[in-house]
């Protein structure tokens, strides 16, 4: 997620209330532990590899509606033997990661963050149904308990995505939604959802099939202020979240390891 406005929000909390302070020193201390043992231990077994991510091409629906990817041929095999193309992409756009230093001066950039941190256990939440009523649904802690509730806690360290069905809109303008005045109507997380699962969970990432961890509306952007400087992850525009179990699966982030990249297009599977 990245438009215009966005920089003003960031920078008014950063004054505001003096936000990134310690968040800065957990998002170092997250970059730097390792995975317990027993997420990764889910990897061992699986029988099918999901593919999470949407394929990339100059057209992907993006979140201020420009064009962020620019694919050009530079050489060919009929003039030089091989093929080779030139891209040029901002960082936010597809299927990609949102690393700590998206929205935070000191916190973790993607090439710093361990590959332990993005091999996680798996929990999915489906609110295809909630989204289908209300576009601007947000996934809410009662969510999360109610999954709970059928699944057992959330594992330590674990990824939490939700399922709101929204990827089979990719191909159309429904994906961003953008109402006669250009707000935007899409699910997300809520505000609270972030803080719940910083404070009362062990929760490393989180996964959206839409443009954005906050629902279209959002003008504060709350869950990327709250939880990226706290040295978390997410991945925006997921794909296939639909094919997944509600438990047992393993996430498998691809990010991006370009020095200082505040996120990227990124290939993400999950082992089911």
């Amino acid at each position: 997620m990245c438009v215009a406005g966005c920089h003003e929000v960031v920078m008014r909390t950063l004054s505001r209330r003096g936000f990134f302070k310690g968040a800065a020193g957990a998002g170092a201390a997250f970059a730097a532990s390792a995975l317990p043992a027993p997420a990764m231990a889910q990897a061992a077994s699986f029988t099918r590899v999901i593919d999470l991510t949407h394929t990339l091409e100059p057209h992907f629906p993006t979140f201020g509606n420009e064009q962020q990817v620019w694919v050009d041929k530079i050489l060919s095999i009929e003039k030089d033997g091989y093929n080779v193309n030139k891209w040029t992409i901002i960082e936010h756009v597809g299927t990609h990661m949102d690393a700590p230093s998206h929205f935070t001066k000191d916190g973790a950039s993607a090439d710093a963050l361990p590959a332990s941190a993005l091999v996680l256990p798996l929990a999915v939440i489906d609110v295809a149904a909630k989204a289908e009523k209300d576009p601007d649904y947000q996934l809410t802690p009662d969510d999360i308990r109610a999954w709970e509730s059928a699944n057992g806690r959330l594992p330590d360290t674990a990824c939490v995505a939700m399922n709101s069905g929204w990827d089979r809109h990719v191909g159309t303008p429904k994906f961003r939604n953008a109402d006669a005045q250009g707000v935007m109507h899409f699910p997300g997380f809520h505000g609270e959802t972030s803080e719940f699962l910083l404070k009362e969970r062990r929760v490393q990432g989180i996964v959206v099939d839409t443009l954005s961890l906050d629902h279209g509306p959002s003008k504060d952007f709350k869950v990327h202020l709250t939880w990226l400087p706290a040295g978390r992850w997410g991945i925006e525009g997921a794909a296939n979240l639909g094919q997944c179990p509600p438990k047992g699966a393993t996430i498998v982030v691809g990010g991006p390891k370009i020095k200082g990249a505040t996120g990227g297009p990124s290939r993400v599977f999950a082992l089911a």
